[in-house]
């Protein structure tokens, strides 16, 4: 399945991948929050945590990665690392918030992943893997840079369920649904059953030895 570039579909892909770079560069900052980094820090973890995922999807692609092609995704990532980290010093924010921030960077870059890995022409699983990885590789860079477990190999259905939603997105445009309504929907499954499973602690089950 190839998708054509037209001037909506590439205005759409701009969009959900802006709100996707202020979303997971917002979940960094929250993160290196709790680690006590100046402001220089906070916003090497939320550069990291906003373009990491896109960039490596790009070069796996072999394709202009995004933010060196377009320099506004990278001043967005900056902008939202500088808001969050004020904001911090005026309302009281949770360090635990990170993963509401986090949810909302794994839903529309696991749209804006697979979307981009269509246009290139890569096969249909394929793309909703590169989803997958668009969306869990920042938070993992983010996780590392912090010293910190990667939340993706522990948190409650975290890639499983940006797999699920990568792949019904697959589905709708295959059942030629409009497209911003196929992301908006694969988009919102994703944040939000990402939110049930951590309230509920959901998870596949874990490897163990036999006793």
């Amino acid at each position: 399945m190839i998708l054509n570039e037209t001037v909506s579909l590439l205005e759409n892909l701009y969009w959900i991948t802006f709100l996707a770079v202020v979303a997971s560069s917002a979940s960094g900052v929250l993160k290196a929050g709790s680690k006590q980094l100046d402001l220089f820090g906070v916003i090497i973890i939320a550069v990291a945590t906003g373009l990491g995922g896109g960039s490596l999807r790009d070069m796996l692609l072999d394709r202009p990665v995004f933010w060196i092609q377009d320099q506004m995704f990278f001043i967005a990532s900056i902008a939202s690392a500088v808001v969050m980290f004020l904001m911090a010093r005026l309302v009281h924010i949770s360090s635990k918030r990170f993963l509401i921030a986090d949810a909302a960077g794994l839903a529309t870059f696991g749209v804006a992943g697979t979307l981009v890995s269509l246009m290139a022409g890569a096969p249909a699983l394929i793309s909703s893997f590169m989803g997958v990885m668009t969306g869990t590789m920042g938070g993992i860079f983010r996780d590392v840079l912090c010293n910190e477990q990667p939340v993706v190999f522990s948190s409650p259905l975290y890639a499983t369920v940006s797999w699920a939603g990568s792949l019904l997105f697959i589905g709708f445009l295959y059942l030629e649904i409009d497209i911003t309504i196929s992301a908006v929907c694969a988009g919102l499954l994703i944040f939000i059953t990402r939110l049930l499973a951590i309230h509920y602690d959901i998870g596949l089950p874990k490897f163990r030895f036999k006793p």
